[in-house]
């Protein structure tokens, strides 16, 4: 939502919103004048829009509640309401689209598609779902009119499953990352879900590309129209991708590898970024970079100059042998990608994961996964689950993922104790916060706890 906003007013348009908090990415808008208001009361409003209806769009987030009294003063009103997901349809009809989808690693990989762009010289506009390290946003506009409607270069954007959102685009390049299960809620069972992917990849305009991983459902791979050309991808050269890696390696805080694709083999690659999925996530990302005609030496310098997304393995504070990561993982396969990569990273390290679970739906049907995942840490701190979009569930707690976790040491804490912990404990040398609900607001006070004790910087 932030990058269409920012969009439309570096396009000159007036833009205003509502937000439930107050984040670092609000006050951030609010600097770049965009007036954001936090509580739900139609006298909130601007009064431009109010006394402004037959010029005004209104964009929708799926996290707004059906109840939301703004929402429901709007349609009253006959306002001209769109989804976030047919805004970003109508922006990048006709153009050159490289759509990134998947249940998993959507925003890191469109961002990696960005930026090897972006940094290899290839006039591209890009819509992300985080905020780029390297770009300082989540918006990238092209280099000229900074209007990506009159641009014909490539608009790289994030296509989002929820509410099959990503059915209002229809790419040249699409790359699938995952059709792992989730957002039960919206499609009941994972066969819908995959059907929505081959509903996405029978969009690929014709002459087209698909990037699909080779752990991906493959009947997606059958959906797509004729004569659009799919290549396979993944870590696991013995199982047939066309695009693999091998030699990876962790050195440091980074990952090491060798790229072998229908484009030739590139070796020796250095990804500041670590982890295993996000080597997998840059294959993807180089194959695209190749397709737009990025050569060896700009690609392999583009790769080394990634710097990630923020809260996607987001190194906070580091010190000797002592480590702080935040990630946004909030699903079962994302945390436990997650924590192996910090087990290669640093093996023989006692890690320590505070985990928000994001969803009182998500924590009903993947209980029993979030709790195998999260077993792979030394001790587990869960936090009581936010909520969302969603109302209480009856029976559902973050005492069902809890009372699964087999790791030696395992609570349930407040916020207010997680910070009154790291004060003292000294039983790990690996800590991450993980989840996707407002664990963030932790991050800062965290890092300052701990640059104190670890670094002995000033508060």
């Amino acid at each position: 939502m932030s990058a269409l906003a920012r969009w439309f007013q570096a396009n000159g348009h007036s833009v205003s919103g509502y937000d439930k908090t107050p984040t670092p990415l609000t006050q951030a808008l609010t600097a770049e004048g965009i007036v954001i208001h936090y509580d739900d009361a139609v006298n909130s409003i601007p009064a431009a829009v109010r006394e402004n209806r037959a010029q005004t769009l209104v964009v929708l987030t799926p996290a707004i509640p059906k109840d939301h009294q703004e929402w429901a003063w709007l349609r009253e009103q006959g306002y001209d309401i769109r989804k976030r997901s047919q805004v970003l349809g109508l922006l990048t009809a006709g153009r050159p689209t490289i759509a990134v989808a998947g249940t998993h690693g959507k925003t890191t990989t469109s961002s990696m598609v960005a930026h090897l762009l972006h940094h290899a010289g290839v006039p591209c506009a890009a819509f992300l779902g985080g905020i780029s390290v390297n770009l300082g946003s989540n918006l990238l506009l092209p280099p000229t009119t900074g209007d990506t409607v009159a641009e014909a270069v490539p608009v790289v954007v994030e296509a989002d499953e929820y509410d099959r959102s990503f059915l209002t685009l229809y790419p040249d390049i699409a790359i699938v990352t995952s059709t792992d299960a989730d957002h039960l809620d919206i499609y009941g069972d994972k066969e819908a879900l995959v059907e929505s992917f081959r509903q996405f990849v029978g969009q690929i305009k014709p002459g087209g590309t698909l990037i699909l991983n080779h752990t991906a459902d493959q009947s997606v791979a059958a959906a797509v129209p004729a004569g659009v050309r799919v290549i396979r991808y993944g870590l696991s050269p013995e199982q047939g991708p066309e695009l693999y890696a091998d030699q990876i390696s962790a050195q440091g805080h980074q990952f090491r590898f060798d790229l072998h694709g229908p484009q030739g083999t590139v070796a020796g690659l250095e990804l500041a970024v670590p982890g295993f999925h996000n080597v997998e996530n840059m294959l993807a990302a180089c194959c695209v970079a190749r397709l737009e005609g990025v050569g060896e030496p700009a690609l392999r310098a583009a790769v080394a100059a990634y710097r990630g997304v923020k809260r996607r393995f987001e190194f906070i504070v580091t010190a000797g042998e002592k480590v702080y990561v935040d990630d946004y993982a909030h699903h079962p396969r994302e945390i436990e990608a997650f924590l192996r990569s910090l087990r290669a990273l640093y093996p023989g390290k006692r890690l320590k994961v505070v985990f928000q679970p994001h969803l009182f739906s998500r924590t009903r049907d993947f209980a029993e996964g979030f709790a195998q995942s999260l077993s792979l840490a030394d001790e587990v701190v869960m936090l009581d689950i936010y909520p969302a979009r969603e109302l209480p569930m009856p029976g559902v707690t973050s005492d069902l993922i809890l009372s699964r976790i087999t790791a030696p040491r395992k609570s349930l804490q407040t916020k207010a104790q997680v910070l009154a912990a790291a004060e003292t404990d000294s039983d790990f040398d690996v800590l991450a916060t993980v989840g996707a609900g407002d664990i963030d607001q932790l991050v800062s006070r965290l890092k300052n706890i701990l640059d104190i004790r670890w670094n002995g910087a000033e508060a």
